[in-house]
């Protein structure tokens, strides 16, 4: 979006007296990916994380305190899940207003976005907390079915430092493909792309801003997952938009908790400047309009925007102290949170780890699965390490350890298989997992060596699920796609291709979330739907604490129902890449 508006305030600061100038000086400033990380201690140890919006409420002070500049305060998505203190908010005590909606309006917030992980908090909180907010939430490509019209906010105009700013909201349109259908009853997801060309030009006619602002949840890499570009509803388009939606100046990026700072050039040559952050309030990104100097060449020669200088930038949030006002205004709601985590559930008998969990049998999956079983009577359960690294220690197990065993909200789904279904799943899942081998000097786990030379999964390991209920193998030897082997039931009954099991899973999985029913069991997604047998009404991490609490004491024993072979090849292997992974202290257990 050409402007003009720091033109006129160079006019304006030759007719000023020096005391009146205008500085012309405007600052963007966007979180991301709070992920409910809005006070600056872990609730597991009472240690100083590394950010939180307490910390941003410093910076955002300092900011403010500048004379010559104007700040725009804005958060993109995903705020409302993955920890303690939202979701005693979101789901324990609701009968006040929601603390994402307090921290945020004490901030003086201008706009947000809404995430993907906002969506999963369900009707009753989020439509609870559009109304809360004093602000508007943005999700243009989100459609009231009804009347096809956006069921949030589709974008906002904002006046500061003399500009009229244009902030477009889109979220990333394949929540269908990984949430429950109940959590977005009423509602559709566009694709971004079209959605982008038709607001910005009702933007354009109405409104005709001096900055268009994209203040998008969704990534800027469009091959993510082996997706195509060309093809509709790309989980993360903001790069797509860029390129193919004229009119944008910035294009803020969230969901994918990349660390973004370049400029593309857009349809009409002129440059847009793509800014994403990382995730749980850890920093903030930047966009710093000034007037000051003259505009250049940008991308592919073409003359830049009619502001002399735009450009990004990340703050560090660890760098800056709480802001004691903040922890004043809040200290109340802490307390209760710290309270509600430290309740006991029960006994854990020994000490687990989700580090074994990638190499065989552990006792932190299989005490999600012996839960899933007993609490659905499936024969069959299906869960991976929802945290990559996650310690429990033997002893008193309270609330807060729960959220290390199960960090988000999914419901517990039972839905029907067949065995060659079953099969074809783990399958797939195991290709994400582990690797071909040809001798014990090969990987076994599917990794690569990262620039700074340390060792990651190549996928996330969220989506690396293994079964209880049957005994199986799975073959290294054997090429991706054909490395399961199903024996038979682990209670000696026979495992059988063409009949139908009932199979206990979440609600991301069964959704769809990991593509393990669409590329691996093979079922399209009306068909999966179908299959859904039941669904619980509270969160998994609800029903799991109850049914410790039934339990009294839980004995997480790592099972036995399946194993990687060559054994002798393994024994080699694993230990080695373990240490890859973890460093020295990763050894078997």
């Amino acid at each position: 979006m050409k402007t003009n508006f720091f033109i006129l305030a160079g006019i304006m600061a030759v007719l000023s007296p020096p005391a009146q100038q205008p500085q012309g000086i405007l600052k963007i400033a966007v979180t991301t990916d709070v992920h409910g990380a809005y006070f600056p201690a872990d609730w597991f140890t009472g240690k100083r994380i590394s950010g939180s919006l307490a910390q941003v409420s410093s910076w955002v002070k300092e900011q403010r305190e500048k004379p010559d500049q104007g700040l725009i305060l804005l958060d993109n998505g995903d705020l409302i899940q993955g920890d303690p203190a939202s979701y005693y908010s979101n789901y324990i005590d609701t009968t006040g207003p929601n603390i994402a909606a307090r921290i945020l309006n004490y901030m003086g917030y201008d706009a947000a976005s809404v995430g993907n992980h906002d969506i999963e908090a369900g009707h009753p909180v989020y439509d609870k907390l559009r109304l809360e907010f004093r602000f508007p939430w943005l999700a243009a490509n989100a459609v009231r079915i009804s009347n096809q019209k956006p069921w949030f906010s589709p974008y906002t105009i904002i006046r500061r430092a003399g500009c009229k700013v244009a902030i477009l909201g889109l979220i990333t349109p394949k929540i269908p493909d990984w949430l429950p259908r109940e959590l977005w009853a009423g509602m559709e997801y566009r694709d971004m792309i079209e959605s982008a060309r038709y607001w910005i030009n009702q933007i354009e006619k109405k409104e005709k801003p001096d900055l268009m602002v994209g203040l998008f949840h969704s990534g800027a890499d469009a091959t993510y997952g082996s997706q195509q570009p060309s093809k509709p509803l790309n989980e993360n388009a903001s790069r797509l938009v860029a390129e193919q939606v004229a009119g944008f100046d910035i294009i803020f990026t969230g969901h994918d908790h990349r660390h973004w700072n370049l400029k593309i050039a857009g349809p009409a040559g002129d440059s847009v400047l793509i800014l994403g952050s990382e995730s749980r309030a850890e920093e903030i990104a930047v966009a710093t309009i000034s007037s000051q100097g003259h505009g250049g060449a940008g991308a592919h020669g073409v003359e830049t925007h009619n502001y002399a200088s735009l450009r990004g930038e990340h703050v560090k949030i660890s760098d800056f102290i709480p802001d004691p006002d903040f922890m004043h205004q809040f200290s109340g709601y802490i307390d209760t949170v710290q309270k509600y985590v430290d309740q006991p559930v029960g006994i854990i008998a020994k000490k687990v780890s989700t580090e074994d969990s990638y190499f065989g049998p552990s006792g932190f999956t299989d005490l999600i699965h012996r839960a899933q079983l007993e609490l659905t009577g499936a024969d069959i359960s299906f869960t991976a390490p929802l945290s990559f690294r996650a310690v429990l220690e033997a002893g008193t197990l309270s609330v807060k350890d729960l959220f290390k065993l199960y960090r988000f909200e999914n419901q517990l789904y039972t839905i029907r298989l067949s065995g060659r279904e079953i099969l074809g799943y783990l399958n797939f899942s195991y290709s994400l997992w582990m690797k071909q081998m040809t001798s014990p000097e090969d990987l076994m786990l599917n990794m690569r060596l990262q620039p700074d030379n340390t060792w990651r999964f190549r996928n996330a390991s969220y989506n690396f699920d293994s079964a209880r209920g049957i005994d199986y193998i799975v073959d290294l030897t054997q090429p991706a796609g054909s490395m399961v082997t199903i024996r038979n039931f682990s209670d000696g009954s026979p495992f059988e291709a063409s009949k139908f099991y009932k199979v206990a899973m979440n609600s991301y999985r069964a959704s769809g979330g990991g593509n393990h029913l669409l590329l691996g069991a093979g079922l399209e997604k009306t068909e999966a739907e179908k299959r859904i047998l039941k669904s619980s009404s509270m969160d998994f991490r609800f029903l799991l604490t109850e049914w410790i609490r039934k339990q009294g004491t839980v004995d997480p024993v790592s099972g036995t129902n399946w194993k990687v072979i060559p054994e002798d090849w393994i024994q080699k292997a694993a230990p080695r890449d373990k240490a890859r992974l973890f460093g020295a202290s990763g050894t078997l257990n």
